[in-house]
């Protein structure tokens, strides 16, 4: 291993013998930000996985240990970026989404790439462009229970292609954050994978499966064969906490918040949630401690809730996803994303 120009350690395909016997030592092991390099069969091309963007989101991590673990040689070069290792060590192990103080590095890929997120973001960037991979995905966990699914800014048989490996549901957003997708989705075909609920033990299984299949077929992308059946849903709108807006996840109002979400809010991911259905109460703030952003940047807040009798209630036929039962992930990020029935699904 060496020290890269900034703060990206590099591992030459690491034996079992060297990563550990759990993930956990895997993480002590790599001791911070990490680039991968396994040889493949076929020298002559590359794939690229990114994951553990967030220290709180295991699947993808445990997935490439597996495959450290199997002693198999991919296909074709496959490069690797473990991304917030230091994070996912902090005690209790994969609890803490980034560092205090510190940035979200899923949030940096753009300029100016400042502060150390901003670096690594900047020299993993660098890295993908230098080794030309014919895809990326980057793979990453809901804070609540979820089915797995791809999110991608571009369609196209490439893309559904690589969903493939993973789900049926494809989520097509043109919202823009500065994640690791959207700045590469110009030079290679990248989705983001949402492999499940981060404490689902299923979801470590859909990450692994899906990675052993990216990593030894011959073709993922450019498949002269078609396969009908995926669910592709559009232009979500992203719900977020008012400025100083306080939430809480009970079974009763908290009158100490500006909204209360009921337990196990998180079942209606990806569901269609009926007109009429209460999710939660608001506080004295009502509606106003809510906001939901679409990509025009348009408060499309009156279009999936209304304030009734001081529940919170959607006004139309809305499907949810990548909801949160975490109070601080929905302070610090988003509650979740929405789409409208007025966007229609595409079945392909």
């Amino acid at each position: 291993m060496n020290r890269g120009r900034n703060s990206l350690l590099t591992f030459q395909a690491p034996s079992p013998s060297e990563v550990g016997k759990t993930v956990e030592e895997f993480l002590e092991y790599l001791g911070g930000p990490a680039w991968l390099y396994f040889p493949g069969e076929n020298g002559s091309r590359t794939r690229a996985l990114s994951t553990l963007l967030h220290g709180n989101e295991p699947s993808g991590v445990r997935a490439v240990f597996e495959w450290i673990q199997s002693r198999k040689r991919p296909a074709v070069n496959l490069v690797c970026f473990i991304g917030a290792v230091e994070a996912a060590l902090a005690r209790p192990y994969f609890a803490t989404r980034f560092l205090p103080g510190r940035k979200d590095l899923n949030r940096c890929f753009r300029e100016p790439f400042e502060g150390p997120e901003g670096d690594i973001a900047a020299e993993a960037l660098s890295r993908l462009r230098r080794a030309k991979p014919e895809a990326l995905l980057d793979l990453h966990n809901t804070s609540g229970t979820s089915p797995c699914y791809a999110v991608s800014t571009r369609r196209s048989p490439a893309h559904e292609s690589l969903a493939r490996l993973f789900s049926r549901h494809f989520i097509l957003t043109d919202l823009r954050l500065g994640t690791l997708m959207e700045a590469t989705e110009e030079t290679f075909p990248t989705l983001t994978i949402e492999c499940g609920g981060a404490r689902d033990s299923q979801s470590t299984t859909v990450a692994t499966e899906g990675f052993f299949r990216y990593a030894t077929a011959d073709r993922v992308v450019g498949s002269d064969d078609y396969e009908p059946g995926m669910a592709v849903l559009k232009h979500p709108i992203r719900v977020e906490l008012g400025d100083g807006a306080r939430v809480a996840y009970r079974a009763a109002p908290d009158p100490d918040v500006d909204i209360t979400f009921q337990p196990g809010v998180d079942r209606y991911n990806f569901g269609e949630v009926q007109a009429g259905q209460v999710l939660g109460w608001l506080g004295a703030r009502g509606l106003s401690a809510l906001i939901a952003h679409d990509a025009q940047g348009r408060n499309r807040i009156h279009d999936i809730f209304a304030a009734r009798d001081g529940t919170l209630e959607v006004v139309q036929r809305t499907r949810f996803f990548m909801i949160t039962t975490d109070p601080a992930i929905a302070r610090s990020d988003c509650l979740f994303y929405a789409i409208p029935a007025e966007t229609p699904m595409d079945q392909g």
